[in-house]
């Protein structure tokens, strides 16, 4: 009895290899992994694609506040018109598909100066400002920039976000309170 069980142990075994592929519960245990790593991956990723497109911004605002900063060693005027950002020399746009920018004249501590900030933001994406502006070292007037960050996104990209405040520190500038 014992050979003959083993035979037929033999002969199942053997047949179950010939039918190799994957059961509906390998299947399916599969297909929850890949769903459960998506899930984890997905916001992930998102929130990078976020991070891209604010760190345009970012560069925007840096270089423009560096172009203002060489305007007034040229001029010893700041440009406070959006219309006049092709003075700076920087080759930049003035809108993109993420932000609307814009300039204004500021004064800070009785020093001239100029703000840009994001006068639009697309949904999701956070607000920035760049300060530049004269302060006193010495007896000698000399630039200054500061670039911040709005605490909140945009969550109306119509909406028109309000210039900042004349100030020189970011917590100041109403609501561009995150200096980077």
């Amino acid at each position: 009895m014992k050979t003959e069980f083993k035979a037929k142990f033999l002969q199942h075994v053997a047949k179950k290899r010939k039918e190799e592929g994957f059961t509906l519960i390998e299947l399916l245990v599969v297909i929850i992994i890949i769903g459960i790593l998506s899930a984890i991956a997905l916001p992930s990723f998102l929130n990078q694609a976020n991070k891209a497109k604010q760190s345009e911004a970012k560069q925007y605002l840096a270089s423009i506040s560096k172009g203002q900063q060489a305007s007034y060693a040229e001029t010893g005027n700041f440009v406070t018109q959006i219309d006049d950002i092709g003075k700076l020399g920087l080759g930049i746009k003035t809108a993109t598909g993420n932000y609307t920018y814009d300039i204004v004249e500021s004064t800070v501590e009785g020093q001239a100066g100029a703000n840009a900030w994001t006068a639009k933001a697309a949904k999701g994406l956070r607000p920035y400002a760049g300060l530049v502006y004269l302060t006193d070292a010495d007896g000698a007037l000399t630039s200054q920039t500061t670039l911040c960050e709005s605490e909140t996104a945009s969550t109306d990209e119509t909406a028109d976000i309000a210039k900042p405040t004349d100030a020189a520190e970011c917590k100041d500038t109403g609501g561009f309170t995150i200096s980077l």
